[in-house]
């Protein structure tokens, strides 16, 4: 028998039981031998929760349990849930974790810890979605020269709704606290972190890549507006928050924000509140892993499917999937090295020979404009949609830093990277 504590009993702890409960017959088959939850960490031991299981608040009752072969942590947090998972690694018991902000900050250091003891983490990146098992294992044989990901549901929901429905941000953003897709304070998700964090957790598997979230660029969806969606559909793009890792000569980018992506492209077809990663290899080609990126029941599949391959005597050692260090450390770009397309939304004064001093700006920072589109939503006022051709990151701040100081704009100017 395999004996399994739970460190966090919430949505996904309460799934994860109830799941092993119901399917007992063929996840035992599966993993040869019975699994079973002994015990149960809750903050709150007068919550109510349907689940038959022994409950404590102490979580060292779980990790100092002699008996417990496996310590599941899914209490999310960072320094807290890292000094538990230690602890559980230092008394040599298998982990399985779903904390995505834990592995963010320190998967390093638990890969060192670990050594040969099992570490699993496949519910951390994309809820249901087995793409820490496909990179890690499946796509072993490949050269990653790309990865491409819509990792945050609320924020796929929130722009799939503003694109269908021609609706404002805040509204939708609304809507989706009040289904529950969003939390009451959803700047996690909004802005970019969520997908951040899964972002680098894969980035390691792919590249060997040691980076913190304060590393890379991070840029959330609430700036974005009804007439970036006009722009979108006039030229042909969907608009999506995009985690992407884009391997190149000098490295490897990582960057996490809003972009512009043909609609051709089969990750623009991936709406509401699904996840979807595209993972370019130079052997395979692109592969593409669809599926819920969150919720209880899809999470805990995750989970339990690391538990299973623990039980079977399966074990990826380390947990990051290298063996020994790759030769010739892949560095991470600099974010001004970044090399893209660029969508800019201004407000100016409609007059005359605004657009002609635009493009100057740009073409003195070596930028081009490929496509343009004029609105007037007030009297006096223009609104300007412009793409360019790819330039340097650096470039086009430069240019928009020089644009913030010109007297005919009139709003702070919104800018989405294309991804073509």
């Amino acid at each position: 028998m395999i004996k399994v504590g739970i460190i966090g009993v919430g949505t996904v702890g309460a799934s994860v039981v109830k799941i092993l409960e119901r399917n007992r017959d063929i996840i035992n088959a599966r993993a040869g031998k019975e699994i079973k939850v002994v015990k149960g960490v809750v903050k709150n031991p007068n919550k109510k929760r349907d689940v038959n299981i022994p409950l404590t608040t102490d979580p060292y009752e779980v990790t100092d349990d002699k008996e417990i072969d496996i310590v599941v942590e899914l209490m999310g947090g960072v320094e807290e849930a890292y000094e538990i998972v230690k602890r559980a690694l230092k008394n040599k018991k298998a982990v399985v974790t779903a904390n995505k902000a834990l592995l963010a900050y320190h998967r390093y250091d638990l890969n060192e810890l670990a050594g040969d003891i099992p570490f699993e983490f496949e519910a951390s990146v994309a809820g249901g979605i087995p793409i820490v098992k496909a990179l890690r294992d499946g796509l072993s044989a490949n050269h990653i020269e790309a990865l491409f990901g819509i990792m945050n549901g609320t924020s796929n929901f929130i722009l799939t709704k503003m694109a269908k429905e021609q609706a404002g941000f805040w509204e939708v953003l609304k809507e989706a606290q009040e289904l529950g897709y969003a939390e009451a304070d959803p700047t996690f998700d909004i802005e970019g972190y969520d997908a951040a964090h899964k972002l680098l957790i894969l980035a390691s598997i792919a590249y060997g890549i040691d980076a913190k979230p304060e590393d890379i660029l991070i840029e959330g969806i609430s700036k974005i507006d009804r007439l970036d969606f006009e722009f979108a559909n006039e030229f042909g793009y969907a608009i999506k928050l995009l985690a992407i890792a884009k391997k190149r000569e000098e490295g490897v980018e990582l960057r996490v924000h809003p972009a512009l992506i043909k609609n051709s492209k089969m990750i623009a077809k991936i709406d509401g509140v699904m996840n979807g990663i595209s993972v370019i290899g130079d052997a395979v080609g692109e592969t593409l892993y669809y599926g819920p990126g969150a919720g209880g029941d899809a999470t805990a599949s995750a989970v339990i499917s690391d538990i299973i391959e623990i039980a079977r005597g399966g074990k990826c050692a380390p947990m990051l999937g290298y063996k020994k260090p790759l030769e010739g450390v892949i560095k991470l770009c600099d974010r001004e090295d970044i090399v893209s397309k660029y969508y800019l939304r201004v407000v100016v004064e409609d007059r005359p020979g605004i657009l002609a001093k635009i493009a100057h700006i740009f073409a003195q920072n070596s930028i081009s404009i490929e496509s343009m589109l004029q609105r007037s939503e007030k009297e006096g006022l223009a609104h300007l949609l412009l793409s360019t051709h790819s330039c340097k990151e650096s470039s086009f701040q430069q240019a928009l830093a020089i644009l913030r100081e010109q007297e005919f704009l009139k709003e702070e100017p919104v800018m989405i990277r294309i991804e073509d």
